[in-house]
């Protein structure tokens, strides 16, 4: 059996997608913790043995043998989460549980990580070293926790699980985000705002040398990053696994918000329009202007396929799935 923490959740589901449609994977235990009343909808299109709150699903693994990897894309994702003792909680003592367990029980061991620990980019994006990253909100430091946490452990000859790997995600967008709200990418809140007014609004350009709409971003479509995630767990039972450590998940091309609205707009078969405004106050000194991973480290893991791109991401998520009766994969 395959457990997925965070299973309901948009990259968690689709990592179920994956794994019932490319893989005939229906053997997998999906775990969260649902707040969005509209949630559950990402599960109804799934194939799953049982579905556990997070809080049932240590107890449920005591004395199993027959878990066969755990994914846990389980965390508090929101930027803008200002209770550092939750994020302690869920993204690094819940985290560190489950690697104990895996390791205890020579489970693979696979989870999410972020570009935000990045910070404002000023040391790169390169997942050959995470040393010295400055994140600019309590998220992305939490999830720099953890990261360092399993780097330790590895070099301390701290018990670690037999496979393992950590993901940092940079922009994913696609479908069954739509419970994320603001937290939700740029891709859906473009079809919602044009939709609904006819127009996109955009940030200024606040930075120098940064023109309105042109903050850039690694955009990854979620089925890409799900794609990559199952990559690493079939390779966990292979005779020469991948590598332990930690990788970027991205295309390695920067393309800039304007670019992305511009692509929803276009899918939508309408004429482009967009606004510029101020960016809010709350996101000022917290915002990344430019992401771009570095893919070597990946690509030398052994992960080949073609990453999809922006155009062709936001097209199938936009008339397969946006303008769909049901939007949900």
């Amino acid at each position: 059996m395959i457990v997925i923490t965070g299973g309901a959740g948009m990259i968690g589901s689709i990592i179920a997608w994956h794994l019932n449609t490319k893989l005939g994977r229906s053997d997998l235990v999906i775990v969260d913790s649902i707040t969005h009343p509209e949630q559950w909808q990402n599960l109804v299109h799934r194939q799953y043995a049982q579905y556990f709150d997070k809080d049932a699903l240590l107890p449920w693994l005591e004395g199993r043998k027959d878990i066969e990897a755990i994914i846990h894309m389980g965390a508090i994702s929101a930027t803008t989460e200002r209770d550092f003792n939750k994020l302690v909680d869920t993204n690094i003592h819940y985290s560190q549980n489950l690697w104990t367990w895996c390791a205890n029980n020579n489970v693979p061991f696979f989870y999410a990580s972020s570009a935000a620990t990045y910070g404002d980019g000023n040391l790169g994006y390169n997942d050959a070293s995470i040393e010295n990253l400055r994140p600019l909100n309590g998220y992305g430091y939490s999830k720099h926790f953890f990261d360092q946490w399993a780097l330790r452990q590895v070099k301390e000859n701290a018990p670690q699980p037999p496979s393992w790997a950590g993901f940092k995600f940079f922009n994913v967008y696609g479908p069954n985000e739509y419970h994320k709200e603001r937290m939700a990418s740029v891709a859906f809140h473009t079809f919602n705002q044009f939709s609904q007014t006819g127009t996109m609004k955009l940030f200024k350009g606040t930075k120098a040398g940064v023109e309105d709409g042109m903050q850039m971003r690694d955009f990854v479509y979620v089925k890409d990053a799900a794609s990559v995630v199952a990559h690493f767990m079939q390779a966990a039972h292979h005779e020469k696994p991948i590598q332990n450590g930690i990788y970027n998940i991205g295309t390695g091309h920067a393309r800039s918000f304007k670019d992305l609205a511009l692509s929803v707009m276009h899918s939508m078969g309408r004429e482009p329009h967009i606004t510029y405004i101020d960016m809010p106050e709350d996101l000022q000194g917290k915002y990344q202007y430019f992401t771009e991973a570095s893919m070597t480290k990946l690509k030398a893991a052994g992960y080949t396929e073609p990453f999809t791109s922006l155009e062709d991401g936001v097209k199938d998520y936009v008339q397969n799935y946006l303008l769909k009766p049901d939007a949900y994969c």
